[in-house]
């Protein structure tokens, strides 16, 4: 709030100065620094209507310099349907044409190069730089989104290993101990007792089982998805390409097709973590007995530390579970990672 009314503050001081220097002077200079404040207070909750406030003062007094900058650049920064578009390009024109209008009838040949560059300076540039910064916040947005998705899915997806390779094991053993305790010689009312341990350790594993895989398997995306996740990449800003070779066949593994669109999400997360801005190539080769993903992203020249991280540890994992192999080639101007996953589920079940 103090940096606000600060910059309200400058504002009027700086225009009011302009106009008290032309010898403006008494109630009309009062009024035109009342103007100004008032409509650098809406600058904010009616943007374009101070735009349009202040390109009107700048007409009948010539000045407004300051309020035309501040203001533009709010303008600029909130737009965000065609009509503010129009709204704005409507407003400049008839600016122009009025100025130009002016300037027909001035005297002095060098005006017209200086009103428009008046124009250019104090009103086009402004705009444009409050769009492109307004650009640039809404770009940074999707791709801290996208990021914070992608994490909230990779950690979801580990709980749900951790709950299955810990709690199904110790049940496991329950149910293996209540088995055995079950065939010994214990009286008739132990041994129902523990036949119902052991039944009720069994069904609860089971119960675990079933809970997991649905925590796993519930909207899990697969090759099919990796078009969608493409679209998502470019809509937040990102550069993608993808290329299909060979003839594609349906993954009948669950697991593989999962891990392929993992490959390309995690190609993906570390191409915007660790070189935004800059091409992402994403390829799908078709081979007669494995699928090869491949994704592919120019690197910076100057970048804080290396791509890769405990997400690609992770992946490997999951392309190991699926039967295929992950290979990531870390090069001085190109990260790639490269998946190799089969297309028949006994050669992945084989190879686990």
């Amino acid at each position: 709030m103090p940096r606000w009314f600060a910059l309200v503050v400058a504002v009027v001081a700086a225009d009011t100065t302009l106009w008290w220097l032309d010898g403006t002077r008494g109630w009309t200079l009062a009024a035109y620094a009342l103007i100004v404040a008032i409509t650098m207070t809406a600058m904010n909750r009616l943007p374009f209507v101070a735009f349009l406030a202040a390109l009107a003062l700048a007409l009948f007094t010539g000045g407004s310099l300051a309020l035309l900058i501040c203001t533009g650049f709010q303008a600029g920064h909130r737009i965000s349907a065609r009509r503010d578009v129009v709204l704005t390009a409507g407003a400049l024109c008839v600016y122009v044409c009025v100025l130009l209008l002016a300037i027909q009838r001035s005297p002095d040949e060098a005006e017209p190069w200086i009103s428009l560059a008046r124009v250019v300076v104090l009103t086009a540039l402004p705009l444009l730089a409050g769009r492109y910064l307004a650009q640039e916040r809404e770009h940074l947005r999707r791709e801290r989104a996208l990021i914070a998705e992608q994490e909230r899915l990779r950690e979801r997806l580990r709980i749900a290993q951790d709950m299955h390779d810990s709690l199904g094991h110790l049940l496991s053993l329950v149910s293996v101990q209540a088995a055995a305790l079950e065939v010994g010689s214990l009286p008739p009312a132990q041994q129902r007792a523990v036949g119902g341990l052991a039944g009720n350790a069994r069904a609860a594993a089971a119960e675990l089982h079933s809970v997991v895989n649905a925590l796993r398997s519930h909207d899990a995306p697969g090759l099919d998805d990796i078009d969608d996740l493409i679209a998502r990449s470019r809509a937040a800003g990102a550069t993608v390409t993808i290329e299909s070779s060979g003839e594609a066949v349906p993954l009948t593994d669950p697991r593989a097709s999962h891990a392929a669109y993992r490959v390309v999400q995690e190609g993906l997360t570390n191409a915007v973590k660790h070189a935004s801005g800059l091409p992402v190539a994403v390829s799908l080769d078709w081979q007669p007995d494995a699928l090869l993903v491949s994704v592919a992203n120019a690197l910076p020249r100057h970048r804080p530390s290396s791509p890769g991280g405990s997400g690609l540890q992770g992946l490997t994992e999951r392309v190991a579970e699926a039967g295929g192999l992950l290979r990531i080639h870390p090069g001085p101007r190109e990260f790639r990672l490269v998946a190799m996953l089969p297309l028949v589920p006994v050669l992945a079940g084989a190879a686990t």
